[in-house]
């Protein structure tokens, strides 16, 4: 993409399966990383506003201190489980073993959308979006989520689970929308954004 070529491009995340996802679409880029970024959001909040309001205040951290030429890409992923009254709860990443269990036990045999908010931020322009996956998960027993947990211990992933590992193959029966995306990264839709640019 020529348009890019006159930015340097930055993904403000330390995900590695991010960095491998932006990676594929082979366009140069680097990573840096900011500590202590605030990412918490107004309760009023609901769905895609969630991860979107997030990518933006991370932007918003990076912005201080960018330069003329660069394009950050900032992202937040959020696993959304709505109840039987459609009113949604965002499962974070867990914080320890027993909370990896519970979101699992959560998930289980249940629908739920994973939503990532993108920010893409230049001196000049700013733009944000939301992409939404519906991922189904068959039953899973006590013992397949303590086995999960226990060998793959997904403590920096929303919900507890990473689609591309075992849990991934042995649980998720349905998929409506983008896999990248519940990997943490919508790489087709950024990339029609970044053509844009």
């Amino acid at each position: 993409m020529d348009n890019l070529s006159k930015y340097h491009i930055i993904l403000a995340s330390n995900s590695p399966r991010r960095k491998e996802l932006l990676a594929g679409l082979g366009i140069p880029f680097d990573v840096r990383t900011l500590n202590g970024i605030d990412e918490s959001y107004p309760d009023s909040l609901v769905g895609e506003d969630i991860p979107v309001f997030i990518a933006g205040k991370k932007a918003d951290a990076y912005q201080l201190s960018m330069v003329d030429d660069e394009l950050i890409i900032t992202a937040d992923t959020i696993v959304y489980l709505r109840d039987e009254n459609g009113k949604g709860k965002v499962l974070g990443k867990p914080h320890d073993r027993q909370q990896a269990i519970d979101m699992l036990r959560s998930l289980s045999g249940k629908h739920h959308e994973v939503i990532t908010g993108v920010a893409i931020v230049s001196k000049q322009r700013r733009k944000t979006f939301a992409v939404t996956s519906k991922v189904s998960f068959a039953h899973l027993t006590d013992e397949e989520i303590c086995y999960y947990v226990d060998n793959y211990k997904p403590f920096d992933k929303a919900g507890a689970y990473g689609i591309q590992e075992w849990i991934g193959f042995i649980g998720v029966n349905g998929l409506i929308g983008s896999y990248f995306n519940v990997m943490g990264l919508p790489v087709q839709r950024l990339y029609e954004e970044l053509k844009k640019w």
